[in-house]
């Protein structure tokens, strides 16, 4: 490989604490939703974690589940090409390739070929339901619920979730609502969710949210600011992300 090209690899990756990632590839950049949801996803108290990420994108939550969480083997799966190739890599790159594993699939193709059941569920989702569409059709998919409807995932997580295990998601706040109120329909349950603002004097834009089978009286609920006022971080966001982020 030329310098050139090492140059511009380094340049075009996102470098966290202990791995680095590729997007050039996939629909969906790295942002602070993937962020949020690698860092805030809880764990269990397991010998063995049986992890899948829906959606994978370029992998970005599975590594950064694979670095928090060191018993964990995880499936990745995204319908995309690009974004599969893009994941491959990273996978390989990343010191737990050993227990990071990628397939280019659907969910619907996924669920019907395998018997597996998994501790931990993540999906940074598909969420536009009504809205314009750009002429980009790999970021239509993987922006837009055409591919993966609500009712879909929700089936699919009921399928492929063990009886003590657990799906962390999320989404814009009435979206998020939506899927929750759908969920109970399944018999899966809110147990843990987290709003999400930019600023405190800003609406709520995000939530993260615990699905399992287990019903409970009171959800525990938080708010995070990813910035005060002033626009610097917060150091409710700093203290989530401090594991990962280079800057802190």
């Amino acid at each position: 490989m030329s310098l050139f090209r090492l140059f511009y690899r380094f340049c075009v990756m996102f470098h966290f604490k202990q791995f680095s990632v590729e997007d050039s590839s996939s629909p969906m950049k790295v942002g602070t939703d993937a962020v949020l949801l690698g860092a805030w996803t809880p764990s269990l108290n397991c010998a063995d974690i049986s992890i899948l990420d829906i959606g994978t994108g370029c992998g970005v939550i599975a590594l950064m589940l694979a670095q928090r969480i060191s018993n964990a083997n995880i499936q990745a799966i995204d319908i995309d090409s690009g974004a599969c190739y893009n994941a491959k890599e990273n996978f390989s790159n990343s010191i737990w390739r050993n227990r990071l594993n990628i397939h280019e699939c659907s969910i619907q193709s996924f669920c019907e070929s395998t018997n597996s059941k998994f501790n931990i569920i993540v999906s940074n989702p598909p969420f536009f339901e009504e809205s314009l569409k750009s002429n980009k059709t790999k970021r239509n998919l993987a922006r837009h619920t055409d591919s993966l409807p609500f009712q879909t995932m929700i089936k699919s997580v009921d399928y492929l979730m063990n009886e003590n295990g657990m799906f962390a998601c999320i989404l814009p706040f009435n979206e998020g609502n939506k899927f929750i109120d759908l969920a109970k329909t399944y018999n899966l349950f809110c147990t843990k969710k987290m709003l999400v603002s930019n600023k405190p004097s800003q609406t709520i834009k995000r939530i993260l949210f615990c699905l399992s089978r287990k019903e409970v009286s009171l959800i525990d609920t938080s708010t995070l600011f990813i910035r005060d006022e002033d626009n610097s971080y917060s150091k409710e966001y700093l203290n989530l992300t401090k594991d990962f982020y280079t800057f802190i």
